[in-house]
């Protein structure tokens, strides 16, 4: 649904203004009419975030996630949704953050709902959370749910952080052995292979071939400069049609290694999703939808576009989830389980448990592999260059002698 402010009189002819939720504005001049009200004027409400600039971020997962965790607790304490809000802008120190809670305070005060409020504000919070608040809203059970909301936030930035730790230190290692070798063949290795050149001896072959390409790096290292720049504009252009962007996702999913991490992520994610949507009220084809949302990977996500088709048509979910070949067994045992015993919510947040520490212990190995693989190549490329350099003194010493 979305908001729409409106003009109206009512019986005695005095006027009224407010905020009301409808699908179109016929649909709100329909409610409008039934409340005894004669609409004059019904304008939907338009979404702030197309006022602010495109590179602008949302808030951060942290700071969200401790928002919603505040927000819960005061909730829960007995204090309105207004003066709940209010306390979170006094406590925020960020302006840009104030900002947002401000606008939903806005919202809010004249007359939507906390899920139609953060709806406007669509770039600060994904679509699985505002789900969530609508889920918590319509049961009654709103600050119960923003809690669990705030813990499913907190796991999933854990992940986040721990997948991105694991793969900051072999980056880190592969860019300082791309700049040392870079740096041999382009500046020290000209200039000790000069001295071999001027002496007009017959060099090694191992030697020809690192001038060769040391060489090559000089003269056209600014050109591959500039084709590399080029072409990671260009594959960034092209992964914004979703023709390319599948096919990207559908190739990352086929690669040994990376691609089971891929799948395990998503999974997780959606696993997670799904769970506290579930269990926040939220009808299951609609939960099903944000979280499909809710993953990164298209391939994936079409997956479970066709599996909510076939839920829709009365097919379970676990049958209709093994239809798309994308998840594993393990998972959907339990989410068959979570079905016949009723306990969906339960059985996901295991399924999502499980494949988190299997994508841990999939990192670890894969880093475990990665770090001694990645010393050997680089400590065999400079021992080629070393190599390349000694071969002909030594053949300059052989001579002398």
């Amino acid at each position: 649904m979305e908001a729409f402010r409106y003009q109206a009189l009512d019986s005695v002819g005095h006027s009224r203004s407010g905020v009301v939720q409808a699908d179109s504005p016929r649909h709100a001049r329909t409610q409008l009419r039934s409340q005894g009200l004669y609409p004059e004027q019904v304008d939907r409400v338009r979404n702030r975030e197309r006022a602010t600039p495109m590179w602008s971020r949302g808030i951060p997962a942290a700071e969200l996630s401790l928002l919603t965790r505040q927000l819960a607790t005061l909730l829960a304490s007995g204090l309105t949704m207004e003066h709940a809000l209010t306390a979170l802008i006094e406590e925020v120190s960020a302006m840009k953050t104030r900002e947002v809670l401000g606008g939903v305070k806005a919202e809010v005060t004249g007359g939507l709902s906390l899920a139609a409020a953060l709806g406007i504000y669509g770039r600060h919070f994904p679509d699985y959370y505002r789900a969530l608040v609508r889920g918590g809203e319509e049961s009654g059970a709103l600050p119960k749910v923003l809690q669990h909301l705030a813990d499913y936030l907190d796991a999933r930035q854990a992940l986040h952080q721990k997948t991105s730790l694991a793969l900051l230190y072999p980056a880190l290692v592969t860019f300082v052995a791309i700049c040392v070798v870079t740096g041999l063949l382009v500046y020290v290795v000209p200039q000790i292979v000069q001295v071999f050149q001027q002496s007009r001896q017959s060099l090694p072959l191992l030697t020809r071939g690192l001038i060769a390409v040391s060489d090559f790096l000089r003269g056209a290292g600014p050109w591959l400069a500039g084709v590399g720049v080029c072409a990671a504009l260009g594959a960034r252009v092209a992964l914004r049609r979703d023709r390319h962007r599948r096919r990207w996702h559908a190739f990352l999913l086929r690669l040994p290694g990376l691609g089971p991490a891929i799948r395990g992520l998503n999974t997780s994610r959606f696993a997670s999703t799904l769970a506290i949507l579930v269990g926040g009220g939220v009808p299951l084809l609609a939960a099903l939808d944000y979280s499909a949302r809710a993953m990164s990977n298209m391939v994936m996500h079409d997956g479970i576009k066709a599996a909510i088709e076939r839920v829709r048509e009365g097919e379970g979910l676990a049958h209709a989830l093994s239809a798309t070949h994308i998840f594993p067994p393990l998972m959907l045992h339990l989410v068959g389980s979570g079905e016949s015993s009723g306990k969906l919510e339960h059985m996901l947040e295991r399924a999502a448990q499980l494949e988190t520490q299997t994508l841990e212990r999939r990192l670890a190995v894969l880093l475990t592999l990665l770090e001694p693989v990645m010393i050997l190549v680089m400590g065999g490329v400079v021992l080629v260059i070393v190599l390349a350099i000694l071969l002909p003194i030594m053949e300059i010493n052989q001579l002398v002698r």
